[in-house]
């Protein structure tokens, strides 16, 4: 995957689209995160049976909550329900989640560097699925690996720039993350959605 890196906009107009993009939209975007929050955290305290819903539902989640900041940062409509977008694509967002977590698991055992380097890699899986979800779970992970090369530092500096935010989030009770959550959520989609539109290649299928 070849970009453009002319293109690419710097974190801090990325943090600034989003806030733009949030106005008015904050009431819903905190809803959405709250509510995935809720389904995912409460059936984790259910002993076995419900950590192991909780892992089955959490790629058609995740799916459906991406599927509703990429509309949000596309300027298209989204409603609560789109949360749940996910479980038409049940399949490949499970399958998706569950080989995600085995990759970085893995090199997670060669120290823990490897390991965040690796859920950067492939940070952008759920992403590239929502755009192309003909493509299927392995095609996702390796497409997101070319779309971070060069990215990741990127990212990662995307998200320690709002460590000034975490910190007050955490000053005030945990309050501060209904809006924190959100907006990272944002930016992320607006980082996704610049690293597409400057992309020179299109994603396709390939043999797994």
């Amino acid at each position: 995957m070849e970009i453009n890196n002319g293109l690419i906009k710097e974190n801090s107009e990325l943090r600034e689209l989003s806030r733009q993009q949030l106005k008015g939209k904050w009431g819903t975007a905190i809803l959405l995160c709250f509510i995935f929050s809720i389904i995912t955290g409460l059936l984790g305290f259910i002993p076995i049976v419900g950590v192991i819903i909780s892992w089955i539902i959490a790629g058609p989640l995740t799916f459906g909550l991406i599927s509703c900041f990429l509309k949000l940062v596309r300027n298209e409509n989204f409603r609560f329900e789109n949360l749940f977008d996910g479980f038409k694509h049940f399949a490949s967002s499970f399958l998706l989640m569950l080989l995600m977590g085995i990759f970085v698991f893995l090199w997670s055992l060669l120290l823990i560097i490897p390991g965040i380097i690796a859920a950067y890699r492939y940070s952008m899986s759920f992403y590239i699925l929502n755009d192309n979800p003909e493509i299927g779970a392995m095609d996702a992970l390796r497409e997101s690996k070319k779309m971070m090369i060069g990215y990741k530092g990127k990212l990662f500096l995307l998200n320690l720039s709002f460590i000034g935010w975490a910190i007050l989030s955490v000053l005030t009770a945990g309050i501060g993350f209904l809006w924190l959550i959100p907006y990272m959520n944002t930016a992320t989609a607006n980082f996704y959605q610049n690293l597409k539109d400057a992309s020179k290649t299109e994603i396709s299928s390939s043999t797994i």
